[in-house]
């Protein structure tokens, strides 16, 4: 007998299993419905998965939106781009949008007070990306993703894009400034 030919006589299907064959097909056997009943409990208790909400738009529509909001609350403009810095009051709708290569407008929020945060896309696929914290969002043309914050910490944090986006992509920054009142 060599490796190449099969075995003449036996049927591997009617081999009787080896103890340790047994013993790893019953460890992952329990492993995958450890795993399977997980997922919804971790889902449910985990914390980590997006559980905002999301509303179909259009690019003209979400515009006139963060303009409106832009005209109201901003407080001062930032960089060479004249970037407008908008100051919503505590507990508002609160609108970002992504554009080639830029996120519209700055922020600046209150600690300890809750924003409805709406952010879109106004061209291509963007990724949402709050550093240093762990918020992760696709941003897609045509939906509204809704995030409920509640800023627990002063400071500067900084949006990058995190789908890659075209020629400036690296460059896509935006800010949300969090102070004390």
């Amino acid at each position: 007998m060599s490796a190449l030919l099969p075995p003449s006589e036996r049927i591997w299907g009617n081999a009787p299993l080896d103890k340790v064959e047994g013993t790893w097909i019953a460890i992952a056997l329990v492993w995958c419905l450890f795993m399977f009943f997980m997922m919804p409990y971790w889902h449910v208790f985990g914390k980590q998965n997006y559980s905002g909400e999301a509303y179909r738009t259009t690019p003209a529509a979400y515009s006139a939106k963060v303009e409106a909001m832009v005209e109201a609350h901003t407080v001062r403009k930032e960089t060479d781009q004249q970037i407008p810095v908008v100051r919503p009051p505590a507990g508002s709708d609160v609108y970002l949008a992504g554009r080639l290569w830029s996120w519209y407008p700055a922020l600046e929020l209150e600690k300890g007070q809750t924003y409805r945060l709406h952010i879109s896309s106004l061209d291509w696929q963007h990724g949402f990306s709050l550093q240093p914290l762990n918020v992760n969002v696709q941003v897609v043309p045509g939906y509204e993703m809704v995030l409920t914050i509640t800023p627990d910490k002063s400071g500067e944090y900084t949006i990058i894009c995190n789908e890659y986006c075209g020629v400036l992509h690296h460059a896509m920054m935006g800010k949300i400034y969090v102070v004390d009142r």
